[in-house]
């Protein structure tokens, strides 16, 4: 590999050799630590894509570990190569004062909890919020089997030797603080669903180290110390469907930020559901739009707000971001060659008892599933040209269990 001086490497340089750079890796890398400016990265990255070449779809391979260490590299072209296969959507669609709140508390220093209920968008503006404040991010689903050490890193088993070893291994936010490190850039990490796990256990010395920002949380085996930095920020989100935040452990309400995830403006709403059918239905089936549209406008408002067919008022705080998964059944399976093909006024019904209804089953308690049932009755009604007897039929089912186990079925 030639570069036209001693020193740095050119753009022409770069062109001229460019069949190269797509075979080796290590030129690239060499080439990108002695470029001449951030025009040839800007080549090499988002004309050629060179670190899709050697670095797959995502990932932190080597190519982009050299542009994130480059001083040459603008915040714009780390933010290409950390998000390089991320297709969480630009639009922001939370309410304004979601945004500004959430952004405000992390320029603050302070760790958020976005909450709410299913299906109001908080992994996807949990992303959004991680991607405008940061140069990237690691999302971190919870689990019932978290513990401390996958948060702040603990002691784990090392079989790669010829007999058994241990070693420390980083926490997702340890992990987080050694990124920002390294590549001096502010980076996010997100800690999702924290409610399956036991929250008051996995945090324990976060809330210490939140406190005593400056205080050693973990050390590695090479002797880094890991404290809290202020170029980290801590996004977790918690469904709130069968708790509220009167009943978290204070140690978290006082230390977070909380940020609610509630209702969306009715025409942000309307608009997700447009875009969500024409998207997959309108040119997918013979359904009729305007009625699927009204259908999910129905089916959200009731839930929600009450159904004036059944003299009942709310039955739950249910978001609008689950109808995506009904369109998108609908369009698999009302296609041409599709399950549904010439069964499409079925599918709707089939959609919601896969989608929608299992999943306000799954937050309901008694009295909530009696309504829940008289709703899909009500509109299974009121929608004739569509069959949503198997959504209504999967809620009196259920009712018939609750009965049974109350010792009330008749």
């Amino acid at each position: 590999m030639n570069n036209s001086s001693d020193d740095s490497y050119t753009l022409d340089d770069a062109r001229d050799e460019i069949g190269i750079l797509r075979r080796v890796t290590d030129d690239v890398v060499e080439v990108i630590r002695t470029a001449a400016d951030e025009e040839v990265l800007e080549y090499l990255i988002e004309e050629e894509k060179l670190d899709v070449i050697h670095d797959g779809k995502r990932g932190l391979g080597r190519v982009r570990r050299a542009v994130l260490e480059s001083t040459l590299a603008s915040d714009r072209l780390k933010r290409v190569v950390s998000l390089r296969g991320d297709e969480t959507p630009e639009e922001i669609l939370v309410p304004r004062d979601v945004r500004r709140n959430a952004k405000v508390a992390l320029e603050a220093g302070k760790p958020v909890v976005l909450y709410g209920p299913t299906g109001t968008g908080k992994t996807t503006f949990a992303k959004q919020l991680a991607r405008e404040t940061g140069i990237g991010y690691a999302l971190n689903t919870a689990t019932p089997s978290w513990t401390p050490s996958d948060i702040i890193g603990g002691i784990s088993p090392d079989y790669t030797g010829q007999s058994l070893s241990y070693r420390t291994k980083l926490g997702c936010v340890s992990e987080a603080v050694q990124r920002a490190r390294r590549f001096d850039v502010e980076y996010g990490v997100i800690l999702d669903e924290i409610t399956r796990a036991d929250i008051s256990k996995i945090f324990g010395p976060l809330y210490t180290a939140i406190e005593n920002p400056h205080q050693t949380i973990f050390e590695t085996d090479e002797g880094e110390t890991i404290e809290l930095d202020e170029r980290v920020n801590i996004i977790c989100t918690m469904n709130m469907s069968d708790r509220t935040v009167n009943e978290l452990d204070n140690a978290i309400t006082r230390r977070f930020a909380m940020i609610e995830l509630d209702e969306y403006e009715e025409d942000k709403r309307r608009q997700l559901f447009k875009d969500w059918i024409t998207s997959h239905v309108t040119d997918q089936t013979d359904l009729d739009e305007n009625e699927i549209l009204r259908l999910f406008e129905r089916d959200y408002e009731g839930i929600n707000h009450g159904h004036e067919a059944t003299s009942q008022g709310a039955i739950m705080r249910f978001g609008p971001m689950h109808y995506r998964d009904v369109a998108v059944f609908l369009g698999v399976g009302c296609r041409d060659g599709g399950e549904y093909e010439y069964d499409q006024t079925d599918a709707v019904g089939q959609a919601f008892r896969t989608y929608i209804v299992p999943r306000l089953l799954n937050s309901a308690a008694f009295p909530q599933v009696e309504r829940i049932a008289e709703h899909y009755r009500a509109l299974n009604g009121e929608f004739e040209e569509f069959d949503l007897s198997p959504a209504a039929e999967l809620a009196e089912r259920e009712l018939e269990q609750e009965r049974r186990q109350m010792g009330s079925y008749e």
